[in-house]
């Protein structure tokens, strides 16, 4: 039987309302689960859940497909909560709040940020969790109440967890000096890769291999968020992420270098960095400084760090790293012959052979190093 307008449906055992698929395939128990966490049945077609927001089929399936959905054809699958959506996209187009290509930006970029989310929770959390706990149970048997139990909890925290990054991107762009700098903003972004990761790939079990990424990607996200930087993204093998200031992402190369470098499990890494202009989209960065900073990466000997000149001369501008280390010295018997402090730099550039890198020309590299008398 299919459910109808009224939501009708079988009772299973407990007294529950156990929706009906109108495909007969379907299993009633993903069914019901499906039920709990949406918070309502089944009761439209995209048709008529278009109708009912008051949007045209077109435009509902545009919002549909960028928020990461199939098409179901005209399945009864939708809820009252699908039609809301559709309605409040389509309200923000209406009142002129967003233009309506901003407002299927708005469900991509959510669509795919929460698709992975969910994934992971899947895949690792619940899978986790839902072990039955008595012999002779079956995980569907357990799922059910552990998803009951956790769902408010994990929706608030989820709602936290945005609002939080919502307000600190907020205020990174509105520390921007002008306009254009709230788009295309100068920034310092780096790639760490794992060296020889494809042949560990041939070596390792699966099992194993997905606890070294895992391990790596979480202490990489850690070091970064302590410092002040941001995770742009993980790709397996590779992180890549970004901070406001040449000093901050290149405190962060550093510390991923000596941490992974004490770590007998993990292979040897490398570091580029680059300093520009960089254009950021739905979470990504782009532009000439990543597409460098890549390049750098793929060059840079083991267990170091590679800049390009521009991130040189900002750490440099900014006091972090001396020109030469015969500047330091220089500075430092001067400060010592005024009875002052020798200057605390931090960081140590050494300039390597300039070298063309595809696409991109010929570049001078740097490589970057702590200092030996730097507080770490």
């Amino acid at each position: 039987m299919t459910v109808d307008d009224t939501g009708s449906g079988a009772d299973d055992a407990a007294g529950r309302v156990v929706p009906e698929a109108d495909d007969p395939g379907e299993n009633p128990l993903a069914l019901r689960l499906e039920q709990l966490i949406l918070g309502a049945e089944r009761r439209y077609t995209p048709f008529q859940a278009a109708r009912s927001a008051g949007v045209s089929m077109e435009l509902a399936t545009r919002f549909w497909r960028a928020m990461g959905f199939a098409d179901i054809n005209q399945v009864k699958a939708l809820t009252e909560a699908d039609v809301l959506a559709l309605r409040r996209l389509a309200g923000l187009v209406e009142s002129g709040l967003l233009s309506e290509a901003m407002a299927v930006q708005v469900a991509r970029s959510t669509g795919q940020t929460t698709a992975r989310l969910a994934e992971w929770q899947i895949d690792s959390f619940l899978e986790g969790l839902t072990e039955p706990p008595e012999p002779g149970m079956t995980r569907n048997e357990v799922t059910y109440p552990i998803v009951e139990l956790l769902l408010p909890e994990l929706e608030e925290f989820l709602v936290y967890v945005w609002r939080r990054q919502l307000a600190a991107s907020a205020g990174r762009v509105m520390q921007a000096a002008d306009d254009e700098e709230m788009v295309d903003r100068r920034l310092a972004v780096g790639f760490a890769d794992l060296v020889g990761f494809t042949r560990l790939t041939r070596r390792m079990e699966e099992e194993e291999l997905g606890e070294l990424v895992e391990a790596f990607e979480t202490t990489a996200a850690d070091l970064v968020a302590a410092r002040g930087g941001r995770l742009i993204k993980t790709l397996g093998d590779e992180v890549l992420y970004a901070a406001d200031d040449a000093g901050t992402a290149a405190d962060i190369a550093v510390r991923l270098v000596e941490t992974l470098g004490n770590d007998e499990t993990m292979p040897e890494l490398r570091v580029g960095m680059a300093f520009g202009t960089v254009t950021t989209r739905m979470g990504d960065v782009f532009g000439t400084t990543v597409n460098l900073a890549s390049r750098l990466t793929s060059i840079a000997p083991r267990d170091a760090v590679l800049v390009d000149s521009a991130f040189a001369e900002e750490l440099i501008r900014t006091g972090d790293a001396p020109a030469s280390e015969a500047e330091a010295a220089e500075a430092a018997a001067a400060a010592e012959k005024e009875g002052e402090q020798p200057p605390a730099y931090r960081f140590a550039l050494q300039p390597t052979w300039q070298r063309p890198v595809r696409g991109l020309g010929v570049v001078e590299p740097w490589l970057l190093r702590r200092r030996e008398d730097a507080v770490p």
